[in-house]
């Protein structure tokens, strides 16, 4: 019977190793053609948006899903190419099997530590991507073979593999594939558009109501103009005081995505009330997803979110909303009944929490009935003008004002 010899790898480990990267080069590449739609066609409904907590979207959307302004997926992408690619000339090389394991070890023990603060973001956001987890479990995969297949002592490893990358440079062709690789890389990543939207700077020069439209690609306002174009309208009952747009969110202070929203949207809202005063009116509409308030809440999860939609209104009163609703988006992972009353107190100047509750209860209902009548299931849910929004970018929404504040004959600088 053939046994391997001490230097050389079981025959199975070569085919889990590339079957475990292929795998995550799979699920990466289709993570990044879902987060370039979502990027670029403002009415693109990801397949892998389950529910709120098995959403793609909140992922890719999140401050998780880019790293230095590189999409988390497209990391994925060069990663596990890279691994393959690797293998390919590992297994090309003369004797290079031998090394295959000692590579992919390397590098799995670059992916588990990623792999663990992507699981970590996971649960900051309250919501689990289904392909990312498939790149998790390729990552893990890689990991345990590669370090079961590799024979070599962990003191030799890293030399023995120094010295296949060494033998490896000296050939002709793993330097043109890694250079081909490298380049394919780069751009690669400049498929991917470019989304930030800046606040108005202060003397109104720059973020102006052209750039809004400037800052999408031809193609992509066009598909935007056309979205727009072939909404229906419905009645939205608040008072537009005169305002050409008026933006309504429906809204729960511990919705993940709500903070995504809040967060980016909020340089956009911004720049629009200080360039065209009175002519944008945001408004936030209470949902809380919490039975407590909520007959229409799917679950139990946002168990605090009836006492911050009070906390908000009490602490408007003293003119505190803002500060009250930077603080519990900042605090979304750890809000309870007891720390929203707290802060009520401390940064709202509420002092008459209690007593206020049930009455101040009964305004927030009255959002979520609205809600209701307008068939809102989850947050956040916006409409502009009684057009019902998808979740947008912060560029698509500056454009989408922009090109409603055109439709109601307003006329931008």
């Amino acid at each position: 019977m053939h046994r391997d010899t001490p230097s050389s790898p079981p025959a199975w480990a070569f085919p889990w190793m590339a079957g475990a990267a292929l795998l995550g080069l799979g699920a990466s590449l289709t993570a990044a053609y879902v987060h370039h739609r979502l990027l670029t066609d403002p009415a693109y409904a990801s397949f892998c948006d389950v529910n709120s907590t098995f959403n793609c979207t909140n992922a890719y959307l999140s401050q998780y899903g880019s790293v230095g302004g590189v999409p988390t997926a497209m990391l994925g992408v060069m990663y596990f190419g890279a691994v393959l690619l690797g293998l390919a000339l590992w297994r090309l090389a003369p004797k290079g099997a031998e090394g295959a394991p000692g590579f992919v070890f390397a590098m799995s023990l670059v992916g588990v530590p990623v792999v663990a603060y992507l699981a970590y973001a996971s649960v900051a956001l309250g919501s689990l991507c289904l392909i990312c987890l498939v790149t998790y479990v390729a990552v893990a995969v890689m990991f345990a073979v590669s370090a079961r297949a590799a024979r070599s002592s962990m003191s030799t490893l890293f030399s023995r593999l120094l010295s296949d990358l060494s033998a490896l440079v000296k050939q002709p062709s793993a330097l043109l594939a890694a250079g081909a690789f490298a380049v394919a890389s780069f751009f690669a990543v400049q498929w991917f558009p470019a989304t930030a939207v800046a606040a108005a700077s202060e003397d109104g020069g720059q973020g102006g109501a052209p750039s809004a439209l400037a800052a999408l690609a031809p193609a992509q306002l066009q598909e935007l103009e056309r979205f727009l174009n072939a909404q229906q309208r419905v009645p939205v009952m608040v008072a537009s005081e005169g305002a050409a747009v008026v933006l309504v969110k429906f809204n729960d202070y511990m919705c993940p995505p709500c903070g995504q929203t809040f967060a980016e949207y909020k340089p956009v809202l911004a720049k629009w009330a200080k360039e065209y005063p009175g002519k944008l009116k945001f408004v936030t509409k209470d949902f809380p997803l919490d039975p407590e308030c909520n007959k229409y809440a799917p679950g139990g999860s946002h168990m605090a979110s009836c006492e911050a939609a009070v906390a908000v209104r009490l602490a408007r009163e003293h003119g505190k909303a803002a500060q009250m609703e930077d603080w519990l988006f900042a605090n979304q992972p750890t809000l309870t009944p007891a720390s929203v009353k707290e802060a009520a107190r401390v940064i709202g100047e509420v002092t008459d929490f209690d007593a206020r509750y049930p009455k101040t209860l009964e305004l927030v209902r009255g959002d979520i009935e609205q809600g209701a009548q307008l068939t809102v299931q989850g947050t956040p849910t916006f409409f502009m003008n009684g057009i019902r929004l998808p979740g947008l970018r912060g560029a698509f929404l500056d454009a989408a004002i922009a090109l409603e504040m055109k439709r109601a004959g307003v006329t931008l600088r």
